[in-house]
């Protein structure tokens, strides 16, 4: 696993690229991590490296947070995230990581939380059919219907789609191309939209599954060798 990073989303705008195409992205403006503690492998048995990002009032924590950035002799954090690494050498406490970590990657992996959308029925839960509307329906046209058996197993099973709580849950989306990075205002731009409204904190890591796919400018940049040797045939 490698180093990952946290930021704030700002919103959606689009970028135009060299071949005049429009494409939808997401603004994150990436929150740089302090190292807080670097973990060896003969004391813990794992490599990690544990950053601390966004500022917090003292005032705002426990007696024992208090004690903890005293002793690591730092300012407080709100979040604490920790991450393997295969080799935690380079890093150590007191250092700070930014942007500068994702310069070269095409893809990133991201992690947030989605809109919450309060109680919701199984129609538009689940997009469920509903009951008839016609005869023979009385005051129940989107209710679930039946939810269980009879006696036997006189119960109703974990996991059943039916009416409750929609959306406010972690959700990842996987190989997000990265279009655009302001190393100078720490803002990254994702192609397409991204779980969660304004404002709300995104976590970034490098894409765990090797991906073939190529990149905007890749395809075009293929697309025009293959016009140009299309042409010296002829």
């Amino acid at each position: 696993m490698s180093i990952g990073l946290i930021g704030t989303k700002i919103g959606m705008t689009r970028e135009f690229m060299e071949t005049g195409q429009s494409v939808p992205v997401t603004v994150i403006k990436i929150e740089k991590g302090r190292v807080l503690d670097v973990i060896k492998k003969e004391k813990s048995g794992y490599n990690a490296v544990k950053l601390g990002f966004f500022k917090i009032k003292n005032s705002k924590l426990t007696n024992q947070m208090k004690g903890y950035f005293a002793k690591k002799n730092t300012e407080p954090k709100k979040v604490i995230k920790e991450f393997r690494v295969e080799n935690n050498d380079t890093y150590k406490e007191g250092n700070e990581l930014g942007i500068e970590i994702f310069k070269d990657k095409k893809f990133l992996d991201v992690r947030s939380k989605t809109i919450g959308k309060g109680f919701a029925g199984v129609m538009k839960r689940w997009n469920f059919g509903g009951l008839r509307a016609s005869h023979g329906v009385s005051v129940s046209h989107r209710s679930h219907g039946s939810t269980g058996q009879r006696q036997d197993p006189g119960k109703v099973f974990k996991g059943k789609k039916m009416a409750g709580h929609m959306g406010d849950k972690n959700r990842t989306i996987l190989n997000l191309e990265v279009i655009k990075s302001d190393l100078e205002n720490n803002l990254i731009y994702l192609k397409g939209s991204i779980p969660g409204s304004k404002n709300s904190t995104v976590f970034l890591r490098e894409s765990v599954k090797n991906i073939r796919k190529k990149t905007i400018k890749e395809k075009y940049e293929a697309k025009t060798k293959a016009a140009n040797a299309k042409k010296g045939k002829k």
